[in-house]
């Protein structure tokens, strides 16, 4: 097994029901949802979301007030018109925007936005890594 990977990514999020509804809004389907937390499988990984309270819990630090922002996500897309697409599809979910997608200095496209729990998100067209069909990096 390859030591560099990951296979899940888990978001604390303050309401579960909202932030659900807010990953709906973007298209997103839960593949496994149980009380307390939701999963998005994606290729060989998964994201979850988990109330940030009882993820506290779950890691042993239950008096711990876990932060967002130190971390971005991302996701690239083919083109510039559809960065914009899907920023303002962030944006009338409900989402808070950080940065509109404009030309970047790496000769890239991006902006950046956060969810309603403060989560950081980045899309972005990179024209030196190629998507596949199903929108991952290719080779």
């Amino acid at each position: 097994m390859k030591a560099q990977r990951i296979t899940l990514i888990t978001l604390g999020v303050d309401d579960l029901d909202r932030a659900k509804a807010f990953y709906a809004a973007l298209g997103w389907e839960p593949s496994e949802a149980t009380e307390g937390v939701a999963f998005y499988r994606m290729g060989g990984f998964a994201l979850g979301l988990f109330g940030r309270a009882d993820l506290a819990k779950d890691q042993g630090r239950p008096d711990a007030t876990l932060g967002t922002g130190a971390v971005t996500l991302a996701q690239n897309f083919p083109d510039r018109k559809a960065v914009d697409a899907a920023f303002d599809r962030a944006i009338a979910a409900g989402a808070t925007p950080l940065k509109r997608p404009e030309p970047v200095f790496w000769g890239g496209y991006s902006g950046y936005f956060a969810d309603p729990d403060g989560h950081v998100w980045e899309l972005a067209h990179n024209p030196f890594w190629p998507l596949d069909d199903d929108g991952w990096l290719a080779g």
